[in-house]
């Protein structure tokens, strides 16, 4: 007896298999997962005694394959003979005698399978122009007969009726009244040699019996006519011969299926139209084991999973993967089984679907290849076609296919790595398969208790989740037992969970969701939240209150850790599920003095370090400050950075923490000012130069300034601006600005005062240099020019600066620079003072102040105008350009002054004078009209006065010629009338100068005493016309002037002036000015 091949037993389905358990978290408690039963995967594997009967079943194949090979199979038998004793894994004698075995067996029934499908394009041979065609068939049996010989010919041409025995012929329905009938028939054809037979179809037109009146009626044309002419002369009901199809069987393939045209029996009407035929050769009555006691489609269902896990093994072994492609030697050999076996295309693919369902749970191959068995049985099925025993194992594979889909899908994170690059599109196709799987009819009747998919695989994913996350916790259990090593333990497993979640978003729940639209990222956050919540809330407590340094680090290390895992889940909302690690800092609350005094002594250490490691030079060129500014830089960042690593979500206690890092922080800076100086100090005394030591002190002044950098920057930092914003509803109403800003404040008060005393140190040095060269520039000889006698001052500042530039950083240089030119003025000022009566030195010092606003400017590289211009040096320079004049010089800028006063003098308080001016170039003549003054001040007793006017060109030394000339005296007038005309022999020259002017001189006449002075007038000659142009003034225009007092607090140029005791210009001027400044102020108003 043949043995029947194992049958798998149809497992109740996955919602049936595995309990679904929906977890609900009461106290964070979470009790390692039920083992969860594994899918019981099935062999893919036969016994032998199941493998030989295949292997039977795929040489009787071969051994009796029938018509010419396809375009694309292997042609020669051996070829497939040696491919089978290869995939069956048979030794060469086993594979000898198992094939004489089969050779010995009973051959099978050969028949052919034909259809006829339609024709097209047939004779009308009715008086209708149509015909009532049919078709005979069958096989003719040549015995004897050679193959093109006059006699094989003429039997081509002869018709079924006369060639196949009436029994063994075979007639198709009759078509009425068309050209193109559609039959679609099929006949079984027996036959025994193939190499001999031929296929034989004629076409007949059925011809009825009918009247003469009938056939007159049908009449449409001559060509009916001649029909009814013809066929008067034939046999009543005889049929009319359509055409023929005569083929050898041995040149069709196993499978044919195409037109072939209908040939005459005569030369006439050649082109008869063409019939559409099918042929199949199959076998009947196949003596093999397999074939008699089991389906045909079961027998193709094991043959292919042989053939198909011999070509993955195959490609395994040569490190390669399986692409779906079969073997050109195993496509044929499943053709020819299935074509034998006369499988229809549905069991073919139920076949197909069957192996690769049962294969692809125990060998490696892309999921993809299911697609194409899906997609043929939902496209051909029909249930009713199925038997119970197969409606029970397409069941069967579904379910099982399922549940290792799930299984697979549970532990897609190991199945699946991402180090491999494929996995996701694994992933992909595996869930792709599943969908279309599920949305068959197939497994929608065979199924009907199956949960949804979608549920099926969310429930999977949760429970694969909670499995993943306690291996992970076992492979990280400490081998010590200890509280420090317990805590490594744990922040290896949170990073482990927030790299899978990382993972989950950024690659797997994309896949989920375009597939089945589940929301793996939020699903494992949620499962995953809870488990570390209970695990890092044990462990705090453990921890307990009295944290030691090793275990705080530890513990800001996992706070830091489940800061990010909180970050990666869903925004804090009104309907936010509330979450187990929601308020997770509590938990840390003991250890945050240990984090603070842990950041201070780390800091601490780290700038001790610093300092230590120093020697005070410069980086480079561009960078003057030391190593330790640098790592001073570092060590605040890192503050800043386990500041904004902490940020504390409570605002009252987020306040404190801010609180004491700036407290530590303006701690450490002023540390460092310490340390860094005793450093310097240290340095110094081992060397030599004291050049050396300038470089140290402005390399840490320097670094000062960069920590004075640093520490304003400090709200940026740590955030203040948000800080308030946060606290603002907690803290009083300024209590941020009084605590943090006036921490900062006093911080960078003591880092300024520190800065300034240095560049003072470094100011000090170069004060004395200074201040001996200036006193050196008064005692150069006269002969020497001034711009020679301030080089050495110029010297030194250069090489000085030059240097300080060098070492010192731009905020410090333009301190010292500051500092310098200070301490420059007042020297100058003090030396400037007691040289006054020197107009030589004064000179020196004006061309000195003028150098040196230059050196200190230096371009717009040094101090600024505004820095510059103080109002020490305005006055200085004022006093030095004085000091510098000649007295003539002086005399001039006098006049000048009171030109500029008489221009801003609107008042007439004192009274006015109206006169006309100009000057006639051609007889070089100033013409003045003294037409009248007004509102003069009644000087004498009687409340009136005896007015006239004085009229000089001044100053005298320009017009030393030119004699000064008087008004007639009116008496006890306040308002005299002149009308007088003074005419001045002058040059042009002198009188376009600015200082030239024309004065007015009002005075009271006094008999007994001394004239009083009522007022002067300044009439700037340049402004005169006829000296304004070269043309011929016309009729000069009145010009009314307001008199004017000399100043009360006497004039710097006076003063200047007076004290050039051997002047005798000088004192003559001074003299009068005195005289005329005594008499307004006798009669000031």
């Amino acid at each position: 007896m043949a043995t029947h091949l194992s049958h798998p037993q149809r497992r109740p389905l996955l919602r049936q298999a595995i309990k679904i358990r929906r977890r609900r978290v009461r106290d964070l408690q979470d009790p390692p997962p039920q083992a969860t039963q594994e899918v019981q995967v099935q062999s893919h594997h036969f016994s032998p005694e199941e493998r030989d009967l295949l292997y039977e079943e795929a040489l009787y194949t071969v051994l009796h394959r029938l018509g010419q090979p396809e375009p694309n199979h292997v042609k020669e038998a051996s070829e497939l003979l040696s491919y089978l004793q290869e995939a069956f894994q048979v030794q060469p004698e086993e594979h000898q005698q198992m094939l004489r075995r089969v050779r010995e067996l009973e051959k099978p029934v050969f028949c052919l399978k034909a259809t006829v499908k339609q024709a097209k394009g047939i004779l009308g041979k009715d008086v209708s122009g149509f015909s009532d065609p049919y078709c005979l068939l069958g096989i003719e049996q040549k015995v004897g007969v050679a193959e093109g010989s006059p006699v094989s010919r003429r039997r081509q041409k002869a018709v079924v009726k006369h060639t196949i025995p009436e029994e063994e012929t075979h007639r198709t329905q009759v078509k009425s009244q068309t050209l193109n009938p559609v039959w679609d028939e099929t006949f079984i054809l027996e036959f025994e040699d193939i190499a001999n037979a031929s296929f034989h179809l004629d076409m007949w037109d059925l011809d009825t019996v009918e009247s003469v009146r009938q056939k007159l009626g049908e009449l449409t044309d001559l060509h009916g006519l001649r029909r009814i002419f013809k066929e008067a002369r034939k046999d009543k009901g005889q049929d009319d011969f359509l055409g023929n199809v005569v083929l050898r069987l041995q040149d069709l393939r196993c499978r044919e299926d195409q037109w072939f045209p209908l040939e005459p029996c005569t030369e006439t009407y050649p082109d008869r139209g063409q019939c559409h035929l099918q042929f199949q050769f199959i076998h009947k009555r196949r003596a093999t084991a397999a074939s008699r006691s089991q389906p045909s489609y079961t027998v193709h269902f094991h043959l292919l999973q042989q053939l198909v896990s011999h070509e993955v093994t195959q490609h395994q072994a040569g490190s390669t993967s399986w692409d779906a492609s079969l073997s050109p030697q195993a496509v044929t050999i499943l053709f020819l089984h299935a074509t034998q076996k006369d499988l229809s295309d549905f069991h073919q693919s139920m076949a197909q679907w069957l192996a690769y369902s049962r294969l692809y749970q125990s060998l490696e191959f892309p999921s993809s290849c299911l697609l194409h068995p899906i997609t043929s049985i939902e496209y051909q099925w029909i249930q009713g076609r199925l038997k119970a025993e197969q409606r029970e194992e397409l069941a069967t594979s579904f379910t099982s296919l399922l549940a290792y889909g799930l299984s697979l899908i549970r532990k897609f994170r190991s199945v699946f790595p991402l180090s491999v690059s494929d996995s996701p599109s694994r992933l992909q196709s595996l869930l792709r398969v599943l969908v279309q799987m599920c949305k068959m009819k197939a497994f929608g009747e065979l199924c009907p208790d199956s949960a949804p998919l979608s549920q099926l695989v969310s429930e999977a994913l949760r429970m694969g989740t909670v499995e993943w996350f306690h291996l992970m916790q076992q492979h990280h259990q400490p081998m010590v037992q200890g509280i420090l090593e317990a805590g490594k333990a744990l922040l290896n497993l949170v990073q482990d969970v927030m790299g899978d979640l990382y993972q989950c978003r950024r690659t797997w729940n994309k896949i989920f969701h375009n597939v089945l639209k589940i929301d793996l990222f939020s699903m494992a956050f949620l499962e995953l939240q809870w488990l570390v919540a209970k695990r890092v809330q044990d462990h705090t407590v453990a921890a307990g209150n009295l944290v030691s340094p090793d275990i705080g680090e530890s513990l800001f290390q996992l706070y830091v850790s489940l800061k990010e895992l909180c970050q990666l889940g869903p925004v804090p909302s009104d309907s936010r599920e509330v979450l187990a690690l929601d308020g997770f800092h509590r938990w840390f609350q003991p250890a945050i003095p240990s984090w603070l005094q842990k950041t201070y002594s780390v800091a601490l250490e780290r700038v001790q370090r610093a300092v230590q490691m120093d020697t005070l030079v410069p980086l480079g060129e561009l960078t003057k400050h030391s190593t330790s500014a640098v790592d001073l830089s570092t060590c605040f960042a890192q503050i800043s950075h386990t500041a904004r690593q902490l940020d504390w979500p409570d605002p009252e206690e987020a306040f404190m923490i801010t609180v004491k890092f700036v407290e530590d922080t303006c701690r450490l800076a002023l540390v460092y000012c310490s340390l860094i100086k005793a450093r310097a100090r240290e340095l110094s005394a081992v060397q030599k130069d004291q050049s050396q030591a300038a470089d140290m002190l402005c390399v840490v002044v320097n670094n000062m300034e960069q920590l004075r950098l640093i520490i304003d920057k400090l709200p940026t930092q740590l955030a203040w601006e948000a800080l308030e914003q946060r606290v603002g509803a907690v803290l009083e109403e300024g209590q941020l600005q009084n605590t943090l800003h006036a921490q900062l404040q006093g911080a960078l008060a003591g880092l300024g005062h520190e800065i300034r005393t240095g560049v003072r140190t470094l100011a000090e040095q170069l004060e004395v240099g200074i201040a001996t060269h200036i006193q050196k520039l008064i005692g150069v000889k006269e002969s020497v020019l001034p711009e020679d006698a301030i080089l050495p001052l110029m010297k030194f500042l250069e090489v000085k600066l030059c240097y300080m530039n060098t070492n010192l950083v731009q905020e410090n240089f333009s301190s010292l620079l500051t500092l310098l030119w200070t301490h420059t003025l007042t020297v100058l000022v003090e030396v400037a003072s007691s040289q006054r009566s020197s107009s030589l030195a004064s000179g020196r010092l004006k061309v000195a102040l003028q150098n040196l606003e230059v050196c200190f400017h230096a371009e717009g590289c040094g101090l600024p105008p505004e820095a510059l211009h103080t109002d020490t040096f305005q006055a200085l320079q004022n006093d030095l350009e004085l000091q510098a004049a000649s007295s003539r010089e002086l005399i001039q800028k006098y006049f000048c002054s009171r030109i500029q006063q008489q221009a801003e003098t609107t008042s007439e308080r004192l009274g006015a004078v109206t006169v006309k001016v100009s000057y006639r170039a051609s007889e070089q003549r100033l013409r003045v009209e003294l037409l009248s003054a007004s509102s003069l001040l009644p000087l004498d007793s009687n409340g009136s006065s005896d007015p006239f006017v004085q009229l000089t060109l001044e100053p005298r030394h320009e017009f030393p010629e030119v004699a000064p000339r008087e008004t007639q005296k009116h008496k006890k007038e306040l308002h005299p009338l002149f009308d007088e005309t003074f005419e001045f022999l002058v040059p042009a020259e002198p009188c376009q100068k600015a200082w030239a002017c024309l004065l007015l001189t009002v005075l009271d006449h006094d008999r007994l005493g001394a004239d009083d002075l009522e007022g002067e007038a300044f009439l700037p000659l340049c402004r005169v016309p006829g000296l304004t142009d070269c043309a011929e003034p016309g009729e000069a225009p009145q010009m009314r002037l307001p008199l004017t007092y000399p100043a009360p607090n006497g004039d710097p140029i006076l003063r200047l002036l007076e004290s050039r005791k051997g002047d005798r210009e000088a004192q003559a001027f001074v003299k009068l000015r005195r005289q005329r400044a005594k008499q307004a102020s006798q009669h000031a108003p």
